[in-house]
């Protein structure tokens, strides 16, 4: 039994025999001005600084992207500062704590939470009682908690009802 010889150059081939697979009747190498030249091949005219290599495909940053991002940070910058700022308001108070009057408004003092060895400290809180009072019963309910008390301010509407007992802080 015979194998069948190699595929390629034949390497037991005798001299002048026609490589394996050629065509009898044609040359194995093409003339030199008769078939089109190939890349790679010398006389194959190339560019003169090398190929370029192509442009990676940039990601566009658009205007809709970019303003979608400010209007993030802004919502998240308010609603930080909304939180920070309410970190002082009258429902965080406690009993010993001291308060400033924000403006001279009776309806809306705006009492805010400070340091009672600041200079802005006014009132001091006697008690904090849970609950809603109208005037007339804020002042007899501050009365049986804390007898000494000037100042009764009541807050209602943001969920968190309560009534605060006041009197004047002395320093």
């Amino acid at each position: 039994m015979s194998t069948p010889p190699p595929q390629g150059q034949n390497p037991f081939a005798q001299p002048g025999q026609q490589p394996y697979g050629q065509p009898q009747g044609q040359a194995p190498y093409p003339p030199q001005g008769g078939y089109p030249q190939q890349p790679g091949q010398p006389g194959y005219p190339t560019a003169p600084y090398g190929a370029v290599p192509p442009e990676q495909p940039r990601r566009k940053v658009s205007f809709k992207l970019i303003k979608n991002i400010v209007i993030v940070l802004a919502v998240v910058g308010v609603a930080i500062g909304a939180y920070i700022s309410s970190q002082d308001d009258a429902n965080t108070a406690a009993v010993g704590d001291c308060m400033h009057r924000g403006n001279s408004d009776d309806n809306n003092p705006d009492l805010e939470v400070v340091k009672c060895d600041s200079s802005q400290a006014q009132f001091i809180v006697l008690a904090k009682i849970k609950g809603t009072y109208s005037r007339l019963t804020a002042d007899s309910k501050c009365e049986a908690e804390a007898k000494d008390f000037q100042y009764s301010y009541t807050e209602s509407g943001d969920g968190d009802n309560f009534l605060l007992c006041l009197k004047d802080y002395k320093k």
